[in-house]
């Protein structure tokens, strides 16, 4: 027997306190009516229906325990702007400036192949303009490969690497020399301020 009525589930909650819970002795939430040997939800207490001593037996019976602080959620907070969170982190966060002078990092020795193997992908499907395709045949091929097949790719990320680091130690030498140039500036323009509130 279906009701066609949906039943709530309602909290009963303690006249005294809302942040207080009622257990039986035992610490369990239900209390044995001595009359009617029913369990009833200790909170509910007031509403059965035995006789007005078993109801205040019982009430005696249950205590007092403090209410976990889990139970009240803090609000949630409205988000001052209207754009999702990912962007928001963005733009608070900052995002550092890269300097366009930097050297570029060298490429892996699969993305060394990975350019070899596209000419040859092409070659073989010219029609093919599945990007996702050309990678995945890739790294299939590149896992099957010995590292003998593999050392001509290895040799040649060497070789950009050393270059790269070449390039590296001659940018950061030349950022050295822009801080010094920018630091000597700095304290001219302060000598000079200095002069100026002297003849004053």
């Amino acid at each position: 027997m279906a009701s066609s009525q949906s039943k709530k589930r309602v909290d009963a909650v303690d006249s005294r306190a809302a942040s207080v819970l009622l257990r039986a002795k035992d610490g369990s939430a239900f209390a044995r009516c001595d009359d009617c040997k029913k369990n009833v939800p200790v909170a509910l207490i007031d509403m059965h229906s035995c006789s007005l001593e078993a109801k205040i037996k019982m009430n005696l019976d249950a205590q007092v325990v403090e209410q976990a602080s889990e139970a009240k959620k803090p609000e949630r907070k409205k988000p001052k702007s209207k754009e999702p969170m990912a962007k928001r982190a963005k733009v608070e966060k900052g995002k550092k400036v890269k300097d366009p002078n930097m050297p570029k990092r060298p490429p892996t020795a699969f993305f060394a192949f990975l350019d070899d193997f596209r000419k040859s992908f092409k070659e073989a499907n010219p029609d093919s303009k599945d990007v996702k395709r050309v990678g995945k045949e890739a790294g299939e091929k590149w896992r099957s490969m010995t590292d003998e097949e593999k050392k001509p790719y290895l040799d040649k990320v060497a070789e950009l690497k050393a270059e790269y680091e070449k390039a590296m130690e001659s940018y950061e030498a030349g950022q050295d020399e822009e801080d010094q140039a920018g630091s000597d500036k700095e304290a001219a323009a302060k000598e000079v301020e200095e002069e100026l509130t002297d003849e004053e």
